[in-house]
């Protein structure tokens, strides 16, 4: 037996018993007649004292011999502390050690496994498995599987059957761009690695589950970023016989589940938003709802003057920032510089100080006054003591603009609280999205959308301005969870793939067995995938995925720990018959 306790519960009511601890030697205090070893586990740290004259030698000596991260065990009497520590659950006790096993010994850990360590990322990225003995990582990791299990437990409540799906599938030319593996065994063909079970989930519901979810790895090579990460994990669900209405009441319910389960708190608000409506208002369809500042469109009122930046633009349109009008000019300054970095992209900026005298300072003066500047004020929702800030140029771009600089202000005015939701439905997205280089169409979500029963009229004369039968589901400013309902009717989804571009015999070659499967009694059917990864982490008030997932990528795609992705030698190239492909001879 290695251990008849974990280092994290002995307590004054386990005083004078002796028991047995193993783990990590933290940290070691040795003065000359006594040492003090903080022994660690993943459950907590417990004092051991060895003592020159209640120890016995052999042993004392072994402890004169250890090192940082040195693995041991440990048979000793608890004893009480003499100088207790409220800081640690086993803080009022210490083991007073009479046998001591040397498990294993450690080289000295290329930085401190504390919870404020000295390594930077890239190292503590190739040392990970170091990192994972720091709390704030091994808890985040302890965090996410109790969400996990959350999940399980509540969709197998709801009668969800878990079903996994193939890794090696099919590519297709929608979409991201796929991972592909060769296969030895057909040469010079390719599997790809699933983007999302998609249509494999549809196909279960012509199987006739009606209830399927599985929590999967999916795959996209794509640019990454802090919430990005090659390989990733999804929340994937689906259900038969169900509206849209039918989807968001059951996704609600585990939204709500996870957030009381996680954080103790009630979330019973679920507003519901158009794409329309978020983009006009905050500038992005993923809006954090947790503060104000929404958009007021100034072109009726600020078009009229001689300011022709304003007049040229095809829109004008500002937010109020709270008690930005006791910045001063240098302040703003800095503030305009920030809109004009190349990650923006903004020209410039104009601001009006709305004084708490309700008099304005504006940068733009000599072409506006005061009745103009209180229409601003008007539209933005601006009070005495705050700054409005007014961006213009090409609609989109500069909504995208401003809906940065909104954020940002967010951040800086700490509105963004990490204990505090604010989940909300975007819906009603456009079906299709025109491509100026490609000069077609794109699915806005994916081609097995369904457009909205209203609107499918408009898919001959007008493709779009068609609306997809489509939700996403965010929380706190970031997309958590999309989904649709789904086309279940073979000519419906010819035409779908018609629209963006495939030639009926492209269409049957990607999707000619999904096709086929429709015509054997297809229900209704929609469903919703959350990205597990962002979930957890925004359920841990945070917004960056890396720290939530055991062995993460690093920006570049790399694994800098097991030095992947990696060359392959000759022969394995030879036997897949990639040599020539290669370059290789």
């Amino acid at each position: 037996m290695y251990r008849t306790h974990n280092n994290g519960e002995l307590k004054t009511a386990q005083l004078n018993q002796n028991v047995r601890l193993s783990g990590w030697v933290q940290k070691i205090r040795n003065k000359g007649f006594i040492i003090w070893i903080d022994l660690r586990d993943r459950f907590g740290i417990t004092q051991l004292v060895f003592d020159s004259e209640r120890t016995p030698k052999t042993v004392f000596d072994a402890a004169e011999k250890l090192g940082r991260e040195f693995v041991i065990q440990v048979k000793g009497q608890v004893i009480e502390r003499e100088s207790k520590n409220p800081n640690l659950p086993t803080g009022d006790i210490e083991v007073l050690v009479e046998d001591l096993v040397m498990l294993n010994t450690s080289k000295t850990p290329p930085f401190t496994i504390e919870d404020k360590t000295d390594g930077g990322d890239d190292l503590r990225m190739k040392y990970r498995y170091l990192d994972i003995r720091r709390n704030p990582v091994k808890d985040k990791l302890i965090f996410r599987s109790q969400v996990t299990m959350a999940v399980r437990n509540y969709l197998s409540d709801q009668n969800f059957v878990e079903v996994e799906t193939p890794y090696l599938i099919k590519s297709t030319p929608e979409g991201a761009r796929d991972f592909v593996v060769p296969s030895r065994m057909n040469q010079g063909q390719f599997y790809a690695l699933p983007q999302s079970p998609q249509t494999f989930k549809q196909l279960l519901m012509v199987g006739g589950l009606e209830k399927y979810f599985q929590i999967v790895k999916c795959f996209r090579d794509e640019d990454l970023r802090a919430d990005r990460q090659p390989e990733f994990t999804q929340i994937d669900c689906e259900m038969s016989f169900v509206t849209q209405e039918d989807i968001l009441n059951t996704f609600e319910g585990l939204t709500k589940h996870l957030i009381k389960k996680t954080h103790g708190i009630s979330v019973e608000n679920f507003p519901r938003m158009t794409f329309e409506e978020a983009m006009k208002t905050y500038g992005n369809d993923k809006p954090d709802i947790r503060f104000g500042m929404k958009f007021g469109e100034l072109n009726e009122i600020a078009q009229h003057k001689e300011f022709k930046i304003f007049n040229q633009a095809e829109l004008v349109v500002g937010i109020a920032i709270p008690g930005g009008a006791s910045y001063s000019r240098k302040e703003i300054d800095k503030l305009i510089e920030w809109v004009k970095r190349p990650q923006i992209g903004a020209k410039g900026m104009v601001y009006v100080k709305v004084n708490d005298d309700g008099s304005f300072k504006s940068s733009v003066d000599k072409f506006y006054d005061e009745k103009d500047f209180k229409a601003w004020a008007e539209k933005t929702n601006a009070q005495p003591g705050d700054l409005i800030a007014v961006l213009s140029g090409k609609a989109n771009e500069t909504r995208a603009q401003l809906s940065a600089l909104r954020m940002e202000m967010g951040n800086r005015l700490g509105l963004r609280k990490p204990d505090e939701f604010a989940p909300l439905w975007v819906v009603d997205f456009p079906l299709l999205e025109w491509d100026e280089d490609t000069q077609r169409y794109h699915a806005m979500h994916h081609p097995f959308t369904s457009p909205k029963a209203e609107d499918i009229d408009l898919l001959e004369s007008s493709p779009g301005d068609v609306r997809a039968n489509a939700y996403d589901l965010v929380l706190n400013g970031n997309e958590i969870g999309g989904g649709s309902i789904r086309i279940h009717d073979k000519n419906m989804q010819s035409r779908m793939l018609e629209l963006l571009g495939f030639s009926e015999d492209e269409a049957r070659k990607q999707f000619g067995f999904l096709m086929d499967a429709f015509e054997y009694g297809a229900p209704p059917h929609g469903g919703i995938a959350f990205g597990l990864d962002r979930l957890v982490a925004i359920l841990g008030g945070q917004e960056s995925i890396r720290d939530f997932i055991a062995f993460p990528k690093n920006n570049m795609g790399r694994d800098v720990m097991i030095d992947a992705p990696a060359t392959l030698d000759d022969d394995q190239l030879k036997e897949l018959g990639l040599e020539l492909k290669m370059g290789k001879k």
